[in-house]
């Protein structure tokens, strides 16, 4: 399923925060495009190094960066679909402060896992994967807008947030056990998407300060 948008309420005001990271990703994702391999191995987080005190400033950078076309493009279409709701829910700045939180809560619960790893990481994911479980906490009955295929079969269809973000979070927690199992390995930093969800469902009320969400039905 690909998220197209809540469909049940309209924002109270433009998502600038939304809109100005989807923007920052995608001119850092030109800057990779021009910059090459060296560019990405520069800014891409490697847990092992960061254990060690080195390049610490990746635990940052590394969450603005994609391993390519289809990776940007799907999480900007994540972000774009639960993004604004969240923003609107807990004001511009604490959002950003909340989305770079998430982030780094994303990246630790990644390092945590594996320390030792070698293999460069980057995507912003995990932090989307944050804005998910707040997005889950405060309107988990919000209708998602969503496209469905499987196989031939594409439609548009309505599904509870409760459930499109809970089967999301249930294939990442048996992806990560299959990766850990060595059953697979698909590159895919399963750790950092739980770690982001726990992290956002956790604090999103903290980050919301008692704000009025208003139901707008359309």
């Amino acid at each position: 399923m690909i998220p197209l948008g809540d469909a049940s309420r309209r924002t109270l005001s433009f998502p600038i925060i939304t809109a100005g990271l989807i923007v920052t990703n995608v001119f850092v994702f030109v800057l990779e495009l021009i910059g090459g391999d060296d560019f990405v191995n520069a800014y891409s987080l490697v847990p092992a190094d960061v254990v060690s005190g080195q390049h610490l400033y990746t635990v940052f950078t590394s969450m603005f960066m994609h391993a390519g076309w289809e990776h940007i493009i799907g999480n900007m279409l994540f972000l774009w679909a639960f993004g604004p709701e969240v923003e609107d829910a807990m004001g511009h700045p604490r959002y950003l402060v909340f989305y770079v939180l998430g982030g780094l809560a994303a990246t630790l619960a990644e390092i945590a896992v594996d320390p030792t790893s070698t293999v460069p990481s980057l995507g912003a994911s995990g932090a989307i994967a944050a804005v998910m479980g707040a997005f889950v906490i405060t309107y988990p009955r919000d209708q998602i807008k969503s496209l469905l295929m499987v196989g031939w079969f594409v439609r548009v269809t309505l599904v509870p947030a409760l459930v499109f973000i809970g089967v999301w979070f249930v294939l990442q927690l048996f992806s990560e056990v299959g990766t850990i199992a060595g059953l697979e390995s698909d590159g895919v930093a399963y750790m950092a998407h739980i770690g982001g969800l726990v992290f956002g469902a956790a604090t999103a009320r903290l980050f919301e300060g008692g704000r009025t969400r208003t139901l707008t039905a359309y």
